[in-house]
């Protein structure tokens, strides 16, 4: 899922982060306190990108090789993943009310938010057997990428989760408290699951996830060094908005979370370059396809 506001000292703000990823939590963070951090030596991701010390190692490590390209997660690898952050399939939603959830239906059900909700989640589980199609020069292409911490909308822009363009970003007014995801659930006995969200792993990392968006322009893109060698990746593929984006999915669906991807890969140069020149963090996919291939 992505709904996922400049953040300014002495002022408290609230947001929730899917992508990519946002938390509607009060945010002690300033740009000016995080933007200068160096990386941690465990990820390559620097604070705020690298989240909560105590769950750095929960999110997705770099690929070391091209099979690990897009490939998920898988359910077993997703239910051990839940564990450590607090969760359990128990906690998730019933099929009904995912049914409801998803379509519109159930008490208070909205068909517009259902549809962006719908969005977000194949946005963020779009890796090998979840393509998204798009208009790429003019002809509907299959395209996985999610790897990358990037994705092609159906018009045939490439573009971070994070984008305020995207669903995954235009959600956070749906999950924010108070807003209508919240409502649904309490008007839908399902209380007990966003009590198990709060409880876990997601609060401390919508923090950081909330902290890394500010400080991160139009283009949502992150840089991870390790040693010598800094590459880029787009910043749903972050540990704290992996771990946030995780959790949603897994309550809302526990087989969603599993279609995740395992491993992030470096975002080709061109492509980098050209997406942090656009003034929208957005560029034709049909320009760049040939680097992803």
């Amino acid at each position: 899922m992505r709904g996922i506001g400049s953040l300014r000292a002495g002022h408290r703000r609230r947001s929730i982060s899917v992508l990519a990823l946002a938390a509607a939590f009060v945010v002690p963070l300033t740009a000016t306190q995080v933007a200068g951090a160096q990386p941690l030596p465990t990820t390559g991701f620097a604070i705020p990108f690298a989240g909560a010390p105590a769950f750095e190692h929960v999110g997705p490590t770099q690929l070391t090789s091209t099979a690990q390209l897009n490939q998920p997660i898988g359910q077993q690898w997703a239910d051990r993943v839940a564990a450590q952050i607090g969760l359990g399939p128990a906690d998730a939603l019933t099929e009904q009310q995912f049914r409801d959830l998803t379509t519109g239906g159930g008490t208070g059900g909205n068909r517009d938010a259902a549809k962006i909700i719908d969005q977000c989640a194949w946005i963020l589980s779009n890796t090998n057997g979840r393509p998204i199609t798009a208009n790429v020069g003019g002809t509907p292409t299959p395209t996985v990428l999610a790897s990358y911490g990037v994705y092609v909308t159906t018009d045939g822009l490439l573009q971070s989760p994070a984008n305020e363009a995207a669903p995954t970003r235009q959600v956070n007014t749906l999950i924010s408290p108070g807003g209508f995801v919240g409502n649904w659930m309490r008007d839908n006995g399902a209380t007990r699951t966003l009590i198990a969200l709060y409880r876990s792993a997601f609060t401390i990392e919508a923090l950081f996830g909330f902290a890394s968006q500010q400080i991160s322009g139009a283009a949502q893109l992150v840089t991870n060094t390790k040693g010598n060698v800094s590459t880029v990746v787009g910043m749903s593929m972050v540990p704290p908005i992996w771990i946030v984006n995780f959790a949603l999915l897994y309550l809302l669906k526990p087989s969603l979370a599993a279609a995740m991807p395992a491993y992030w890969a470096p975002i080709p140069g061109p492509v980098v370059d050209a997406i942090k020149a656009s003034p929208t963090g957005q560029v034709p996919y049909v320009d760049f396809a040939k680097y992803f291939k």
